[in-house]
């Protein structure tokens, strides 16, 4: 259920409501808009208190404007528990609202001048964040894996020299430490959406999430992958579009543009869209995230290499930085169109 707080409130008045959830053997998430304060309410009602009515016992409260449940599966990623789309901060860097903001890089980490040229190259054509992948999930088991912790000191490296944050896979629980050592977003890959296990660990931590949608997730399963990092207490998801499987085989995945206004209208997070992946083949890149713009999404994960053509992973699919920034010169115009900032 949603707690609505009035306007005019202490911060002694939150405390108590919230004192008054957990005695219940609730959880509540505590979200500060503009205007109002509203406190989103999980969890199941302690057997001993079952004859308790939470929505009659918050409501009488003096600070408590109103309370009504919540009809979504997905409670705190729901649009009902957050009217204000959420603006995720990393490092000075706006996800959300009125931003559209690119995350840019390799597919994987290769090499030091690899990173370096493409981080230097991209950092001048509105670039926001870095991404590249140190420990990559391949079809086959055969192929390059990532270059693991020595990947994520090169990313770093290139994120010193440019000042761009890191966003960077994590895929085995194992790995976690280590990568948060070294990452400011922590991505999770299509493959491990539905890894339960994994979300609950990047939930309990204080760094942003990227979560992308799985090949063959719907929409509401999507969202309730978000709702397991934020029960957890991170409520700093970002969600990202990046094909789903379909019968056609021209492109590597079919992107599923429709999913961007379906989920501004189901959830307040932002949502971003990769049509590198999507695509598989760079010359559909351009206008795969020129639709991402039309379509309101509030950014783009897009892949980018100095020299794609020497890439050791998703060759086909990476722009190399002049068609990058080319593309980002279109993008900007029609991000103004669309009432977005892309500086």
């Amino acid at each position: 259920m949603i707690v609505v707080m009035k306007k005019s409130l202490k911060d002694e008045d939150i405390a108590r409501v919230k004192s008054r959830i957990e005695s219940m053997g609730l959880t509540a998430h505590i979200s500060r808009g503009s205007e109002r304060t509203v406190i989103g309410v999980v969890g199941n009602l302690d057997k001993d208190k079952l004859s308790l009515d939470p929505l009659a016992t918050l409501s009488i409260d003096k600070s408590v404007d109103r309370v009504y449940p919540v009809t979504k599966p997905y409670k705190l990623a729901s649009r009902e528990n957050r009217r204000e789309n959420t603006v995720v901060k990393v490092k000075g860097v706006e996800v959300g609202g009125d931003n559209f903001t690119i995350i840019a890089g390799p597919c994987s980490v290769e090499s030091q001048e690899q990173m370096m040229e493409t981080a230097l190259g991209i950092k001048k054509c509105s670039a926001h964040m870095l991404r590249g992948g140190a420990f990559k999930p391949r079809t086959s088991p055969y192929t390059f894996q990532g270059m693991g912790e020595e990947g994520l000191k090169l990313l770093k490296e290139a994120s010193d020299a440019t000042g761009m944050p890191i966003v960077t896979e994590v895929m085995n629980p194992k790995d976690l430490d280590v990568v948060l050592r070294y990452a400011d977003v922590l991505q999770i890959g299509a493959r491990n959406v539905q890894n339960f296990s994994l979300l609950k660990l990047v939930g309990q931590t204080d760094k942003p999430v990227l979560l992308k949608r799985g090949m063959s997730t719907t929409i509401q399963e999507f969202l309730m992958s978000a709702e397991y990092v934020m029960s957890e207490g991170n409520a700093d998801v970002i969600l990202c579009e990046r094909g789903i499987r379909t019968f056609e085989t021209a492109t590597r995945s079919t992107l599923d543009i429709s999913a961007v206004p379906v989920l501004k209208k189901e959830t307040h997070l932002p949502v971003l869209i990769d049509p590198s992946h999507a695509a598989g083949k760079r010359d559909y890149v351009p206008a795969l995230s020129k639709a991402a713009v039309a379509a309101g999404a509030d950014g783009l994960l897009v892949e980018v290499h100095y020299k794609p053509e020497i890439a050791v992973s998703d060759a086909a699919q990476q722009l190399n930085v002049s068609e990058y920034c080319e593309l980002v010169e279109d993008l900007k115009k029609m991000a103004q169109i669309m009432g977005k900032n892309l500086r």
